[in-house]
């Protein structure tokens, strides 16, 4: 598997599953908008959150991005393992933004959220499974990314 499936199928959706580790072990998964660049994926939290607490504690995180296919046969997805942390890089931070407001209409025009109240994330993939059905059903593919690639 090279890495244009599932950098297609991380550029085709927006919303994702992110798990990540609460103090007492135990997963917590919730919905988040992301965008993409390649294999990192940016996203917003509150600082005031369980997810800010939770990835500040235990910077891995797992993430599941599709969609509802109309036939099971049409079934693609990705599922990561990744690290994520605060984008604190001012070049960075608006390099995201960008890439989350062309990724979300309704952001369009808004100005980059207060950071005092907002975190603006990152999580680059590490380990990466890619579901696609249409090669038959239950087929997967792996792919073990080293740090830093986009």
């Amino acid at each position: 598997m090279n890495d244009d499936e599932p950098v297609a199928i991380l550029e085709q959706n927006r919303i994702m599953a992110i798990s990540t580790v609460r103090p007492d072990g135990w997963p917590q998964t919730t919905i988040v908008g992301y965008a993409s660049d390649g294999f990192v994926l940016y996203f917003l939290i509150f600082r005031a959150s369980q997810k800010f607490a939770n990835i500040s504690a235990d910077d891995r995180v797992s993430v599941a991005i599709g969609q509802e296919p109309r036939d099971l046969r049409e079934a693609k997805a990705v599922y990561a393992g990744a690290f994520a942390a605060e984008v604190v890089s001012p070049t960075e931070r608006e390099h995201a933004w960008r890439l989350l407001m062309a990724r979300h209409p309704n952001l369009s025009g808004t100005p980059m959220p207060d950071v005092s109240q907002t975190a603006l994330m990152r999580a680059e993939c590490r380990h990466v499974s890619v579901i696609d059905y249409s090669k038959g059903l239950g087929h997967a593919d792996a792919l073990h990314l080293p740090q830093g690639t986009r």
